[in-house]
Order: structure tokens, then sequence, then C-alpha cells
């Protein structure tokens, strides 16, 4: 299945809304590249605003070929050198221009110091192509040398009447029968990132079959910045430290459901061994700082819980998973639940069979009640009776009939 921010990502300028100004700079600075004195253009702001589609949109429309690269997936100088430093010499296929694009580079920063930084700044001071950089902050200490060399360009929000219109053409292109105010309220909710509200859309509708009032409110009572999906999506989909370590900051549930939901979702979005490996080493470490805090009560590890939880599982990846995936939330919690109800209806069984008998609830447990229930299924006359004699209630006598095999 193919994500809707991809199929619909815009094609040409006109098509990205909310940035008009900043795609008009972008073109002359991209256009004129051999006369700027800045070096790199770096286009900065929260996430869904059309940094990445901006960059895109403007090497299409001056028929450039576009390498894009993520500086979360440099783990050091040397990677970025090879990976870029070629792309930055070479000359184009079919003697087209070049535009180079390197994503996410607050990623870079928040990863361990190993001259990853340093690297890029001389790769783009020497770049006989322009250069477009992305980041959501650009103000880490570690970015100002490349902010000095660049054009910065800031990103904002899109206005939520923006939103509704882009939801509004894909629901009529894809066919997705909607309600207006469902879709205005999907708007809202996306906080002027384009990228959620239209992530948004597909959930709802592949739920729902549809986008109406109750499958919006269903999908997401509360706003964005509450939602767990978000901070999920954040975690799974960035190589950012930074973004990743955000991702908590404004939701409801505790670190125990944060816990379930990463290890229900987790193999969905990890499809790589290495990666699920890393993932959930950084979880199993979560975990263990989670036991310390209600051994000792030493609450100052929660920082480092919250830390793995999201900063550690973001990095743990060597690149993002491209595709859709609909994050559920766990099912253990039920089965947990309905185990221990069929634990508790047994023993309730046993408690009853050792007060007539003059036992233990232990000796019951383990020797009579195998046999009571074999007995009790031997003839179906005798049920009603027995189930008196014992004072055994309707959802015992119900586990009785179930669990004969079981007691053998």
């Amino acid at each position: 299945m193919k994500l809707l921010t991809d199929k619909h990502a815009p094609k040409k300028p006109s098509e990205i809304t909310g940035q008009g100004d900043n795609l008009a700079l972008l073109h002359a600075f991209v256009s004129t590249y051999g006369r700027q004195k800045k070096k790199a253009a770096m286009l900065f702001g929260p996430s869904g605003t059309g940094k990445t589609s901006a960059a895109y949109a403007v090497g299409r429309q001056l028929n450039l070929e576009i390498v894009e690269v993520n500086a979360s997936d440099f783990r050091n100088a040397e990677g970025i050198n090879t990976i870029l430093g070629g792309a930055m010499k070479q000359q184009s296929l079919f003697s087209r221009g070049k535009l180079i694009l390197v994503d996410e580079i607050d990623g870079l920063a928040g990863h361990q110091d190993r001259g990853g930084v340093q690297a890029l700044v001389k790769l783009v001071e020497k770049s006989a192509f322009p250069v477009i950089l992305t980041a959501t902050n650009p103000y880490d200490h570690k970015l100002s040398t490349l902010r000095s060399k660049s054009m910065m360009l800031e990103f904002k929000r899109i206005e939520a009447n923006s939103l509704l219109l882009i939801l509004k053409k894909i629901c009529a292109q894809e066919n997705i029968p909607c309600e207006e105010h469902a879709l205005a309220t999907l708007a809202r909710r996306a906080g002027g990132d384009a990228r959620a509200a239209i992530n948004n859309l597909q959930v709802v509708s592949l739920i729902a079959g549809g986008v109406t009032k109750e499958s919006v409110e269903e999908f997401a009572d509360r706003d964005r910045t509450e939602s767990i999906i978000t901070a999920l999506q954040k975690i799974f989909k960035t190589g950012s430290v930074e973004i990743a370590l955000s991702a908590f900051n404004t939701i409801e549930e505790d670190v125990d459901e944060r816990f379930l939901w990463l290890d229900e979702n987790l193999p969905k979005e990890y499809t790589k061994a290495e990666d699920l490996a890393r993932a959930y080493d950084a979880l199993s470490k979560a975990d263990v700082f989670s036991r310390r805090i209600r051994r000792w009560q030493h609450y100052r590890f929660l920082v480092y819980v919250n830390a793995l939880l999201s900063g550690g599982i973001a990095v743990a990846k060597d690149g993002k998973n491209p595709h859709f995936v609909e994050y559920k939330p766990t099912g253990r919690i039920l089965k947990l639940w309905w185990a221990n109800q069929k634990s508790l209806r047994k023993k309730a069984i046993a408690k009853k069979l050792a007060l007539a008998t003059h036992t233990s609830q232990r000796s019951a447990l383990q020797g009579t009640l195998p046999y009571f229930t074999i007995l009790f299924n031997k003839s179906k006359e005798m049920q009603p009776q027995l189930a008196e004699e014992f004072g055994l209630e309707e959802e015992e006598v119900e586990w009785l009939q179930k669990n004969a095999s079981v007691c053998h």
C-alpha cells in the first residue's frame, strides 16, 4: 500500500501550500547558484511544512538531477565524505545540472560528535552544485558554522484552512467518502503539519471506510500534541535524536503504556533484523531503569527511560521505513486480563471445593478440581444439582464445561 503523502506529494512549487516567498527565494538561489555568496540553503521549521517537497519541486522545475541523502544515516565523517563527496564532484547523467539535498541535518548533530558536521561544512564549501539542507531545529551549537554558510529560510506551520483544501482534494482523487466538517477537524488537529493531516486521513479512511465525525472522534479524541500515534511517528520516522526526544513531551500515556505501544509496533515498523535488535536493546535497557525506579524510588532514572524509549529507538535504525504502517494498541493487556479472569474462576471453584471437603485450597486446586471437573461433565443432568450443592456461579459452571479436557 502506497502512502498518500508520497502519492500526493507536490510535483511543482505552485502545489506547495503557504510557503510562497520561501519558494521564490529558493528558486532564485538554485538557478543562480554560481553567483551566490552562500553555499547552501537551509530550510528549517516544523515537520510537514513542505521543506523536502520544496527542494524536489524546485529541482524538477529547473530540470535538475536530485541527489537526496539523510544526514541521520551517516555515522561519521568518513560516511559523509564517501557518499556526498562523490555526488558533489561527479557530473550529472546526460549533462543535466544537479541538486544536492541533505535531509534532517539536526539528526547529524544529534549523534555523538564524530566529525560529521565539520565534514559536511567542508563539502558544502567546495560543492560545484547547489546544496539544500533541511532541519527541524537548526540552532544546535554544532550547526553554527553550517548556518553561517547557508541562506536561512523558515518554513512555518500551514494554516488549517489550507490543510482542509489539501485533504478535500485528496479525498476527491482517491474517491474517499468524507464529511467536510470531519476533514476540518483533521486539519485543525494536525497543528500545521500537512504530513500528519494526510497520514491521519489515510488511517481514518482505512479503518472506517470514510471520514465522518464519528470516525474522526474514534480515531483521535484529542489534539495532535496529545496523540501517542504522532509520538510513534516521530520516533519511528526520524533519525534525529532531538526530534525523537520531544515525542512524548505532551502525551497523556504513562511510561508503562509507552512501553506497550512501542513493543507492539516496533516489529511492524523496523523490518531489518539489525534495526529491530538495536531497538529492542534500547527498550530492554529502558525497562531495567524503570524497574530500578520502582525498587529504589530513584526517579532521576526517568530521564534515562524517556531518552531510551524515544531517542534510543529512533537512532537504532539505519534508515526509515518508507511504507505506511498502521499503529495499533497492544492486545497483551486484554489477553493478560482474560487469562487472569480464567485463573480467578478456577481458584474460586477450588476454594468452594476446599470448604466442602475440609482441605486446603491448594490441595483442592491440584487434587480435587481435576476429578470434580470430570465428574461434573459426566452427566449434564447432574450439573444443576452439583452447582447448587457447591454454590457455583453461572460463570464457574461455564468454566467447568469448557475446561473438561484441560483438567485431565
